[in-house]
């Protein structure tokens, strides 16, 4: 007897998804990395002599959290989601924690493209959205 396999799920089209914006995602961005801040105070004596923690801190929450559910804290609360291009659901851990150490090296988030993907968002095959209100 043969199977059917469920097809592959249709690729993310850009033109009918609301991007999010720029603004929306430095406010999330900036929230993430308070909340990174604020867990690695409380690992190290003192961040002003060692901020690799904070660093460390925020590229392990934005993978776990991006891979796993498809948007961090800061996300959560500007609405937005980074979701896979291949499918529209979350990227997984592997290509999070890529997205996530080009994202803390700064310049790959700095080179975006006319879809407002980072060079990060590009190489993890990822964008991000709006989420719909609830």
């Amino acid at each position: 007897m043969a199977t059917t396999r469920d097809p592959k799920p249709p690729a993310l089209d850009l033109s009918q998804t609301q991007v999010a914006s720029f603004g929306r995602r430095l406010v999330a961005l900036l929230i993430d990395w308070a909340a990174a801040t604020l867990v690695a105070s409380f690992l190290v004596d003192s961040l002003a002599r060692n901020p690799w923690p904070q660093l460390a801190v925020f590229v392990l929450a934005h993978a776990f959290f991006v891979g796993l559910f498809g948007q961090t804290l800061g996300m959560a609360v500007v609405r937005i989601r980074c979701v896979s291009m291949a499918d529209g659901g979350a990227l997984g851990l592997p290509r999070a924690a890529l997205r996530a150490v080009l994202l803390a090296l700064v310049i790959p988030a700095v080179i975006s493209d006319g879809d407002g993907r980072g060079l990060h968002d590009r190489v993890a095959g990822s964008v991000m959205v709006q989420s719909a209100p609830k």
